[in-house]
């Protein structure tokens, strides 16, 4: 990966992005992404979109979304400790003793998940997961009149934890789901405003996917697009993980190569053209099987208006919603190879009718 795209990555993935508060990723998004682009803007839900080739035929729209999971402060105590909901699928295990950053009207602070230690649980306590009313967040204040002058009720918060190389091309952080995703649209942008297009292309950086898939069901809505490729993560599996290994979700590796799901939410001829691109431009890749609609924005895409031709392509990720989510940087560059790919072969004879 090139220098300037792996300082964009860094920069995007140490951005906070809770869902619903996407504005600091969103303007790191747009800044990169506007200097290939012949139009960037920003819709009324908080999507950034940019545009090649307006008026070229199919229109393509390709989205990933930059919202990550995290916490909501809703009550502060009388001692000054913030009580919080999660934003999205926390998994509770993970919280105590994390530290956290709170955004607030003042800036990023930081905060430490409490909870009383170990010696102090009960046997039966020490056994279960941590229950999220016995968990709170303390940023050292004295007492609930001082959290007031920083804090608000509302503020989202993230843990503390950025980019970081693991080994040669691994990388760990949190919010690979889905920023790397959001990544690879800026980074298709960016390969195919070098080449003549006859399509029209949307990329979407989405909001608040990890809520309900909100962000992709108002950009498709809008643009309207042909043909839709979502890109996301996806669970790798080649890891100890008793009961959820490949004979539940199905064998993905790490530095195997993009994803291309398969099943009713993807148009067959759309897995037919992407299969067809990674053989012809030696990229490698991976089946997925997709049984039904599938957790990710390819599933408001197809169903919108009157339906759209829709494909996923998706990075292996271990650890998903976790503050050590893991990726291949190899992976993430051939995701964009490969939709730049099909995107390339697109034009207005093009039928996507099964």
């Amino acid at each position: 990966m090139d220098r300037e795209s792996l300082d964009f990555l860094r920069k995007f993935i140490d951005s906070m992005s809770p869902s619903g508060f996407e504005e600091e990723a969103r303007e790191i998004w747009k800044e990169r992404t506007r200097k290939f682009t012949d139009e960037i803007f920003t819709d009324v839900h908080g999507n950034a979109i940019g545009v090649l080739n307006k008026n070229g035929k199919p229109k393509v729209m390709i989205a990933g979304h930059m919202d990550e999971v995290g916490y909501m402060v809703k009550y502060v105590n009388k001692d000054g400790f913030l009580y919080f909901s999660p934003i999205g699928g926390i998994d509770l295990h993970l919280v105590p003793g994390e530290r956290v950053w709170i955004k607030t009207k003042k800036g990023k602070i930081l905060g430490v998940m409490g909870r009383k230690p170990i010696h102090m649980l009960e046997d039966e306590e020490q056994k279960k997961v941590a229950k999220l009313e016995n968990l709170f967040i303390d940023i050292g204040a004295k007492d609930k009149k001082e959290v007031e002058k920083i804090v608000s009720i509302g503020d989202p918060a993230v843990p503390s934890v950025g980019f970081e190389v693991l080994n040669k091309d691994r990388v760990v952080g949190r919010g690979f789901d889905d920023k790397s995703g959001a990544w690879a649209v800026s980074e298709v942008l960016r390969i195919i405003s070098k080449k003549k297009l006859k399509a029209s292309v949307y990329g979407v950086a989405t909001v608040q996917e990890e809520i309900g898939l909100r962000g992709a069901h108002t950009s498709a809505f809008g643009i309207a697009p042909d043909v839709g490729i979502a890109t996301d993560v996806t669970f790798a599996t080649d890891y100890p993980s008793e009961g959820a290994g490949a004979t539940k979700t199905g064998d993905i590796r790490i530095g195997k190569g993009p994803v291309i799901s398969r099943g009713p939410n993807i148009n067959p001829k759309v897995f037919d053209l992407l299969v067809d691109v990674a053989k012809k431009e030696k990229i490698p890749y991976q089946i997925e099987a997709a049984p039904r609609g599938t957790g990710t924005d390819a599933n408001v895409i197809q169903l919108t208006r009157a339906g759209v031709a829709a494909g996923l392509v998706s990075i292996p990720n271990r650890y998903m919603h976790s503050p050590v989510e893991l990726i291949s940087l190899d992976d993430l560059e051939n995701v964009a190879k490969l939709i730049a790919g099909f995107i390339l072969r697109m034009d207005k004879k093009i039928d996507f009718i099964p």
